[in-house]
């Protein structure tokens, strides 16, 4: 069998089992867990709280939608691994390979510079402890991102089971951050403006308190791009529901510590329902999983932003403070500090530290996995290791590179260079997921796992609302340019 012929080999000829027993909601949820976590620390901390700190309610009508378009991707992007236990980037090689390789490529360019968010975390950090003392706020920052960086990586080479580290550090992130939030928005100087936030929200924001800055062209796409996890991002659901043993996944194994535990499963160990009356029932309840487990990542997301955006409106917007550079953080440790005085300082330092360090952890290991599964498909040789090995190969080269990365320039910078590379995927993926979803894979799966075609209208709004923004998006830069 020739390589190619492996890497894309029929879905005919994936075997076909049971579909496992659904466990129970306690025991199934975690992914959409996973995916507000992550989400918490790009749109929530910096970009939305950003436009609404210097032009007031003008945009805040755009953050619900922006959320709600990535709904039905997330739906599409689980729906594959559900009823295959592949990943979706296995997916998408199967559709075209051409196609899946430049997603490759357009993928490891957009993460090459995610430790912008450790050092990011560390200007929290820096400002909370002011160590080690002598340094400046740039090298203190770097310091912290450095350490936090560390101790998430011997974690990961440690952990029993991987994905149990990361879903229930992200468990924890999400709780501390939603907890901290809603105290913080209960103060007298918060509430007072609801009224106003909640007509800007409803899309009567009035006029822009000051004229538009071209240069904030790409800080807006990046806000709606991170509204919850944009571009690249996205696709990690997949593998946070393989390894978690969502669906079909329930047969695959998992990754496991590099010291403790042994592989369990090949890459490319996917597998189709078999058609009976049993299989059907396991399969509608784990398609409500899936619709539930996608709107708890996206509403959950949705809400802390919307607690920032308050935030920011009530304590910053009045002082015309603006996050920018190393200070993106720090200048935000106002939201607290306004009203508690240096004991709210310090306590909102250490929920923006568990917002942005917590990003490293999550992001690392979904693209460690993201490398160590494509390589498996394209290329049959590198199955002679076992995915476990390539998976902290790429640990330990994500590791290099995002600590050289951050050496190169301020965190907002590059993630707003992270965010306009996503955005090109994002625009791909609807058409992509449709083809694969509605085209490719419904001849290969019993009638009742087919997705109704309604459902696909929800993909085509999605991916008119991307171009349109895309569209928008280079006329102000082309504007700007002139």
């Amino acid at each position: 069998m020739t390589a190619a012929r492996t890497a894309t080999e029929s879905l005919h000829e994936l075997p076909r089992r049971a579909v496992p027993a659904f466990p129970g909601w306690l025991a199934a949820l975690g992914p959409g867990v996973v995916w507000m976590a992550l989400a918490q620390g790009s749109g929530e901390l910096i970009w939305w709280p950003y436009m609404v700190a210097k032009y007031g309610l003008a945009f805040l009508a755009l953050l619900a939608p922006a959320c709600l378009l990535q709904y039905p991707l997330t739906v599409e992007i689980g729906r594959y691994t559900l009823a295959t236990g592949e990943s979706i980037f296995h997916g998408f090689i199967r559709l075209n390979r051409r196609f899946g390789i430049l997603l490759w490529i357009l993928m490891t360019a957009s993460f090459l510079w995610f430790g912008a968010f450790a050092s990011a975390g560390g200007t929290a950090l820096a400002a909370l402890t002011h160590f080690p003392h002598g340094w400046d706020q740039r090298g203190q920052s770097l310091f912290w991102g450095y350490a936090s960086i560390a101790v998430f990586f011997v974690a990961i080479v440690l952990s029993p089971v991987v994905y149990l580290l990361i879903e229930w550090t992200m468990k924890a992130v999400a709780a501390i951050t939603l907890l901290g939030l809603l105290w913080a928005c209960a103060q007298p100087e918060v509430l007072r403006v609801v009224p106003d936030f909640l007509g800007g929200l409803a899309g009567h924001g009035g006029p822009m308190p000051r004229p538009w800055d071209p240069a904030d062209a790409t800080k807006l796409l990046t806000a709606i791009t991170f509204a919850g996890l944009g571009g690249f991002w996205i696709l990690f659901y997949s593998y946070w529901l393989r390894d978690k043993g969502s669906g079909m996944a329930a047969h695959n194994g998992r990754i496991t510590g590099l010291i403790t535990g042994r592989a369990e499963t090949a890459a490319l160990g996917g597998s189709l329902p078999q058609d009976t009356g049993e299989n059907a029932g396991r399969w509608r309840a784990w398609e409500r999983y899936l619709r539930t487990d996608a709107l708890i990542g996206i509403l959950g997301n949705l809400a802390t932003t919307l607690m920032t955006c308050l935030l920011a409106y009530a304590l910053l917007f009045p002082r015309g403070l603006l996050p920018k550079d190393y200070e993106l953080a720090v200048v935000q440790s106002e939201f607290f500090a306004a009203s508690l005085g240096e004991a709210g300082r310090v306590l909102f330092l250490v929920v923006a530290a568990a917002f942005l360090a917590d990003t490293w952890l999550a992001t690392a290991d979904a693209v460690a996995r993201t490398q160590a599964d494509i390589v498996q498909v394209l290329f049959p040789a590198a199955r002679r290791w076992p995915q476990r090995l390539w998976y902290f190969l790429f640990i330990c080269i994500l590791t290099a590179v995002t600590g050289l990365t951050m050496l190169a320039d301020q965190p907002g910078t590059l993630i707003l260079l992270s965010a306009v590379i996503g955005f090109i995927g994002t625009v791909t993926f609807p058409v992509a997921l449709y083809l694969l979803n509605y085209r490719l894979l419904p001849s290969h799966l019993p009638p009742w796992a087919r997705p109704r075609q309604r459902r696909a209208v929800m993909l085509g709004v999605s991916f008119l609302a991307y171009v349109a923004l895309a569209v928008m998006y280079l006329l102000a830069v082309l504007g700007a340019g002139e």
